[in-house]
């Protein structure tokens, strides 16, 4: 991409600052390609948890803090959402950091007037869990996965070959995990059916995905661990979802597969 491309609006969450399989060199990437009127952060930016077992913050994770931080003093309206890896920044809820401001939940309108309720999705989580030990086995699971699909990607840029998610290859593939997914994704629904609202945009469950169902729509952004998406909203209302996976400086110009959902406005 030889210029920048201009959003309305851009959704980022997931992006666990100080964890090891955090993707920030491909997220510093993504912001210096973009030209972002509204930025929102979904939960879970800085991974307080993983940096509790062991502290890890290399400069590319320092870069993206600082430059996150600096958008919002350079003409980038930033709202920052925490979830439950970042969660005590929740009890911030309604303040300002700096000139970031703060909320549990928002509501966005697009372009064409849809409102969209946000939020991380970690408030569905006794919705969805099956149980404690599952819960435990599914993090411990996920865990060996994200190892997995590190080294896995280390040998393809070895090879020259681009990042591709393994990870969410597998998970795709286990019935447990899209049953998770599938009640994940009806909670959401529901709670935005319930406020009498267009549809919902969340994270948390690092699967990007936009979908509608009897009117609703979700959207997850997805994450910056596994599959480097974020969802974006252009100038009409159109909401998309970005995959920005590059695998070395030598493809830094490649461009990014898209996912599109028409604004209702167009599609009228």
């Amino acid at each position: 991409m030889s210029k920048s491309t201009h959003y309305r609006t851009v959704w980022l969450s997931d992006i666990h600052l100080g964890c090891k399989d955090c993707k920030a060199d491909y997220l510093l990437d993504f912001l210096a390609h973009h030209k972002i009127d509204t930025l929102y952060l979904v939960g879970d930016i800085v991974d307080m948890w993983a940096m509790s077992r062991q502290f890890l913050w290399p400069a590319s994770h320092n870069q993206l803090f600082h430059k996150l931080i600096s958008m919002a003093s350079e003409g980038t309206k930033v709202i920052y959402l925490p979830g439950n890896h970042d969660e005590p920044a929740q009890k911030y809820d309604g303040m300002m950091f700096g000139e970031v401001e703060i909320h549990r939940e928002l509501i966005h309108t697009t372009a064409d007037g849809r409102k969209l309720l946000m939020l991380h999705g970690d408030q569905f989580d006794q919705e969805v869990c099956f149980g404690k030990l599952h819960a435990w086995i599914g993090d411990k699971t996920y865990d060996l996965l994200l190892f997995i699909n590190r080294w896995y990607n280390r040998f393809r840029a070895m090879m020259g070959f681009k990042y591709w998610s393994l990870a969410g290859y597998i998970k795709s593939r286990v019935k447990g995990a899209n049953t998770a997914i599938e009640r994940y994704k009806q909670a959401c629904l529901n709670r935005a059916r319930e406020m009498g609202l267009d549809g919902v945009v969340c994270g948390h469950i690092h699967h990007p995905e936009i979908d509608e169902r009897d009117g609703v729509t979700y959207c997850n952004d997805g994450d910056w661990i596994e599959n480097c998406s974020a969802l974006t909203e252009d100038a009409q209302g159109n909401l998309n979802l970005v995959y920005w996976a590059h695998i070395s400086a030598e493809n830094l110009h490649t461009l990014p597969r898209r996912e599109v959902v028409q604004s209702k406005q167009k599609a009228a």
